[in-house]
């Protein structure tokens, strides 16, 4: 980890000096930050989902915010000061072990519960519904898919929008199903697969470390 943060400007500016082909993306990108910052002020959680590569995408990306990052998160201050109170010097050093994090949960980790899914309904419902039972207004669901069109994340973007989650999504360059159904949807300029992959995980580097920098860097 850097001991010193890097401002939110450094770090979205440094994206298209690494990637200059993502130049294209550049209002969308920070469009979908916005929405993230946005989801943090009101405490609510943001799911994610995907099939194969961005399945483990959508699991690296909880990674990347639920600990520290590219620098220290201390705990908030009135957690701490009850930490230790509670529990005197033992509390004292679980608070300065624990690090802060946002709320986030990678739908494709319920593997119990997604094997169930697919065995007692079909696969197309998986996510739409666990986002059926645990999301809530003020929610946001981001998918990634690199076509755009796979159909169990399309059923979830739907069952989101219908109550009242936000919906972002992560896609390649073509048109998709997901185009009328988010809130803000980030298209990278490359088709195949494996391409498209590879300018998802800078993307959402630069968005973790935004996030990051916009409530850490005090």
């Amino acid at each position: 980890m850097d001991k010193l943060f890097k401002s939110r400007e450094e770090i979205f500016d440094s994206l298209f000096i690494r990637y200059p082909v993502l130049e294209g993306c550049k209002s969308s990108i920070y469009k979908a930050f916005e929405l993230l910052k946005e989801t943090v002020l009101r405490q609510n959680i943001l799911y994610l989902a995907g099939n194969g590569g961005s399945a483990a995408d959508s699991e690296h990306i909880v990674g990347e915010l639920m600990k520290s990052f590219m620098a220290k998160r201390p705990i908030d201050e009135k957690l701490a000061d009850k930490l230790k109170s509670l529990y005197g010097e033992e509390g004292e050093k679980l608070s300065l072990d624990l690090e802060g994090g946002f709320r986030a949960v990678s739908l494709p980790s319920l593997i119990s519960l997604s094997t169930a899914i697919i065995n007692d309904v079909n696969s197309d419902m998986m996510f739409a519904q666990m986002l059926n039972s645990i999301g809530v207004e003020g929610d946001v669901f981001w998918g990634i898919s690199t076509s755009g069109n796979s159909k169990n994340i399309v059923k979830a973007a739907m069952l989101a929008k219908a109550k009242g989650l936000k919906v972002m999504a992560l896609v390649g360059q073509k048109e998709c199903r997901l185009d009328a159904l988010c809130d803000v949807i980030i298209h990278v300029p490359e088709i195949e697969t494996y391409k498209v992959q590879e300018l998802h995980l800078p993307v959402y580097h630069a968005l973790c470390a935004m996030l990051e920098s916009e409530f850490y860097n005090k």
